[in-house]
């Protein structure tokens, strides 16, 4: 087992059965129920546009109803049909597959994106080997992660997280499978409140409906509309306390 496989504070008991059902659960349910959010919304737009600006193969990995590349145009891969069906009504091109097996052939694809992925999955070499396998030589890779095996929470349990990763184990994991950071930034809406983040919890578990409501129609375009612009710094040295990073990353050319 690698050092990027297993972290202290992780959720390393649950086999890949366990998290594809956990997450299966959550977030069919949460697709079902939400709205989906153009790609211009979010503040990683600036960064998308100016790499697709140069790129013309796109795939983007289990988006659920918050794409970040642009739908026309874009291969989207998920495990979730009610996250697919919706894409696919307005106008993406859509593939029912998971991280670990994409049904794509070698250096399909200029641009992949990855956000919110490698911590819900237990063989994260595996999923890197396959972003690897489809990526082009020279290839932009994003990929958010949440830091820091000490930070665990119970929502990441909640949400289906296998693991939190130390910089060095997701530079390393990267490294491994020919990809290098060249910029990264802060990155996530997650509420720094613990209080806030148990209420959330509390209710998605007991009254599903009343959160969906509120979160659909309050809290994330809230979220949404206050988010602060991405600040991208050169290479990956996240400063103390951030919870979660954005790297942006190229495949070595051959």
């Amino acid at each position: 087992m690698t050092f990027a496989s297993f972290t202290p504070g992780s959720s390393s008991g649950r086999t890949d059965a366990d998290l594809i059902g956990s997450n299966k659960r959550f977030y069919d349910a949460l697709w079902s129920e939400a709205r989906l959010f153009a790609p211009e919304r979010f503040n990683t737009w600036p960064l998308v546009s100016e790499i697709v600006a140069r790129t013309s193969r796109r795939l983007e990995i289990a988006p659920g109803l918050r794409p970040r590349l642009p739908l026309a145009g874009t291969q989207f891969a998920d495990l979730s049909r009610p996250a697919l069906t919706e894409l696919a009504r307005h106008g993406a091109r859509v593939a029912n597959a998971m991280i670990g097996a994409l049904p794509f052939q070698d250096a399909s694809f200029d641009f992949v994106c990855a956000f919110d992925i490698l911590e819900h999955v237990v063989d994260d070499e595996g999923a890197l080997a396959e972003l690897a396998r489809v990526a082009e030589p020279g290839a932009s890779l994003l990929l958010s992660i949440p830091l820091h095996p000490e930070a665990w929470t119970a929502f990441d349990d909640f949400v289906g997280h296998y693991r939190r990763y130390e910089p060095e184990a997701i530079r390393a994991l990267l490294a491994r499978h020919g990809f290098t950071i060249e910029r990264s930034a802060v990155y996530g809406m997650q509420p720094k409140s613990s209080k806030l983040l148990d209420l959330g919890q509390w209710y998605l578990t007991h009254q599903r409906a009343r959160a969906m409501w509120w979160y659909n129609r309050v809290f994330m375009p809230l979220g949404v509309r206050f988010q602060k612009p991405l600040t991208f710094t050169p290479g990956f040295d996240p400063a103390p306390g951030v919870d979660e990073v954005l790297l942006v990353c190229r495949k070595a050319s051959i």
